[in-house]
């Protein structure tokens, strides 16, 4: 597959995982991360992958990084935008600053990155985007208004900007991970975590790689009939 991608938080974790996914398929892959330096070389120096660095909550350094990207790449033709952040808490507790920063980044980072692609794609006939949504933007998580309303938005967008691409040839679809096996996660309290696989009738958590696989499918030359969908992939946990 001669196309060129950008994952966002494409360094760690699921990202890490569909970076090499796509990379492996024959795709061109930009990894975008935002802050651990270290981390993003440690990656390209395993993966081969090169990392661009900029804050998909900064529609400017979206465009910028983009534009670099296409540089040294070439068009895009690929978005995979997986970059998000918690900041948890109850909403008696919860600070403006804490609810901006997840929509920002979370719901914001889709629609940055999508205007910065989307014209390109409908220009040249062909383009997927693939939004990684949340079990928890279906089903909702106590202490997690900030997160669940970034990522239930990200289910809607899906669906309202697949209609825009459809005829253009730009599939739009997104992701809802189920709990994954990822630093994230790992930080979950183990006594708390014992009680969220309880409920996953699968009966353990997700691997990236899953996820990964996911999007590959949905990213696919041929895929061009599906779009405006969300993929579950949490084990049974919630089926909606």
């Amino acid at each position: 597959m001669n196309r060129v991608a950008i994952v966002t938080g494409g360094t760690r974790g699921i990202g890490e995982a569909i970076s090499v996914a796509l990379r492996d398929m024959g795709v061109k892959v930009a990894a975008n991360y935002a802050g651990d330096d270290a981390k993003a070389q440690a990656f390209t120096e395993k993966t081969g992958i090169p990392a661009y660095k900029w804050d998909v909550s900064d529609f400017d350094a979206c465009h910028a990084g983009v534009e670099k990207v296409e540089a040294d790449l070439g068009p895009v033709d690929i978005i995979v935008n997986n970059a998000g952040i918690t900041r948890d808490s109850t909403i008696l507790k919860q600070s403006y600053e804490q609810w901006k920063a997840v929509i920002d980044t979370n719901l914001g980072g889709c629609f940055n990155m999508a205007k910065a692609t989307f014209p390109g794609m409908r220009q040249r006939g062909w383009g997927r985007i693939v939004n990684i949504g949340s079990i928890n933007g279906q089903a909702g998580q106590y202490g997690q208004v900030n997160y669940a309303a970034a990522k239930s938005g990200i289910h809607g967008f899906t669906k309202a900007l697949a209609q825009e691409g459809a005829k253009f040839g730009v599939t739009v679809n997104a992701i809802a991970p189920g709990y994954i096996d990822t630093d994230m996660v790992a930080a979950v309290p183990e006594d708390v975590l014992e009680k969220i696989v309880a409920k996953i009738p699968v009966g353990r958590l997700g691997h990236a790689s899953e996820i990964a696989r996911g999007v590959a499918f949905l990213i696919a030359e041929d895929g061009g009939f599906i779009t405006g969908s969300t993929l579950s992939i949490n084990g049974g946990q919630h089926m909606y």
